[in-house]
């Protein structure tokens, strides 16, 4: 029986280590988390949801797929209502706002013992930039393309010592830069197009830096 999971949790799930206890927030349908367990990638898994449908959704599936007994399911609002003992935490399929309200409700995640996987859906400079600025360091970033949207995966530790994103980072990270992804100058064209539209509507000092910087950056 094949696990219906989408480029983008796959794309998340090769972030995973082997051994990894692994806390899903926002599960959805569970398949994430079913699929690290069916492939012996991870050896627990915690799916938690702010809704009771999804949770249902992926009760239902990790039953179906022979998982359940591996996975902790949780009604919660991020990491609220879960328990720490996990070593990875993906958030995935949320705008920049939603993971930095997740992040801020738990200092507690800011441990070297804890790392985060990100796949973020919209206004991607500011998550990026939030995590810069509270210690987090993002160590990998991928592209992956689902349908007709490119999107970026970040695996991140928190790593306070790290030498801050500059305002031009935050679009094209270091760790983006050095990805060999095939797709990074489509990824960083369809970027710096969104930024000249944006100085077209209005001035800003910053942005029209960043676009400079950004047009001058070697792929």
């Amino acid at each position: 029986m094949n696990i219906p999971i989408s480029p983008r949790l796959l794309s998340c799930a090769k972030l995973v280590r082997a051994g990894d206890r692994v806390a899903d927030i926002g599960c959805d349908h569970g398949y994430l988390s079913i699929y690290l367990l069916k492939n012996q990638i991870a050896r627990h898994c915690i799916a938690a949801d702010i809704n009771q449908m999804p949770l249902q959704s992926a009760v239902q599936n990790a039953e179906k797929f022979g998982v359940r007994e591996q996975m902790q399911f949780f009604l919660s609002d991020g990491v609220e209502k879960i328990p720490r003992d996990f070593d990875c935490l993906v958030c995935a399929g949320m705008g920049a706002d939603t993971m930095i309200s997740i992040l801020r409700a738990a200092p507690w995640l800011q441990r070297e013992n804890y790392r985060l996987i990100l796949q973020c859906q919209s206004k991607t400079p500011m998550l990026r930039r939030y995590l810069s600025d509270t210690g987090w360091h993002i160590a990998r970033e991928n592209l992956v393309r689902d349908g007709k949207f490119l999107y970026s995966v970040m695996e991140v530790t928190f790593q306070p010592e790290q030498p801050r994103l500059t305002p031009a980072e935050t679009y094209l990270t270091p760790a983006l830069l050095k990805s060999g992804d095939p797709e990074l100058s489509e990824y960083a064209a369809w970027v710096i197009n969104g930024l000249k539209i944006a100085t077209s509507h209005r001035s800003d000092p910053e942005l029209t830096a960043i676009l400079e910087t950004l047009e001058n950056t070697p792929l």
